[in-house]
């Protein structure tokens, strides 16, 4: 199986079973990310050097707008998209084996983390991997220490606000908080 014919299968939520192939190759995949993101991690980069590794991470360019502050974490980093003028502020965890998608002009705060994998629940499912794609929409704001769980899409123009833990959709040009997160506001 080739790595694109893997990240495709994870996108479309066809899961690893443990110790499977996929899984096996989920793990090589992971020794990959985690070689760029110590690289990314380890000393200062100029912004145009850390669009070049993000780049490499992602398996895609990003574009002069998209800026990064480190440390960064993700556990494969080739089922990230990002769009025009992303900002992904310090100490960010994305678990991106189903997918994420972030579009243009996002903002995502600090410490946020965004996951796409869930295990099964009977214990002989446990280290089974079950994945869902995360999509975040355009001029979406995260607020710091939030997390979105796999599944979700975050409509254009919302904000999350901090501390928020992201179990359901969040329609556009809408406010949710809290745990697990509400909307409550719309943005004008």
């Amino acid at each position: 199986m080739t790595t694109e014919e893997f990240l495709k299968q994870m996108r479309e939520g066809r899961g690893a079973e443990g110790g499977s192939n996929m899984h096996i190759m989920m793990h090589e995949l992971s020794q990959r990310a985690i070689r760029i993101t110590t690289e990314l991690n380890s000393a200062y980069h100029e912004p145009t050097e850390l669009r070049e590794i993000f780049s490499r991470l992602i398996g895609k360019p990003v574009d002069d707008g998209f800026g990064l502050f480190p440390p960064f974490s993700a556990d494969c980093g080739l089922n990230i998209t990002v769009g025009k003028n992303v900002f992904i502020n310090s100490g960010c965890r994305f678990q991106d084996w189903g997918g994420i998608t972030i579009g243009s002009g996002a903002l995502i705060g600090h410490n946020v983390v965004i996951a796409t994998i869930n295990h099964g629940i009977p214990i002989a499912q446990r280290h089974d991997n079950n994945p869902a794609p995360v999509s975040i929409g355009k001029n979406v704001w995260i607020g710091s220490n939030a997390t979105i769980l796999p599944g979700v899409t975050i409509g254009d123009g919302a904000i999350v606000g901090a501390g928020a833990v992201v179990t359901k959709d969040v329609p556009k040009n809408s406010v949710a908080v809290g745990v697990p997160a509400r909307v409550t506001a719309k943005v004008e």
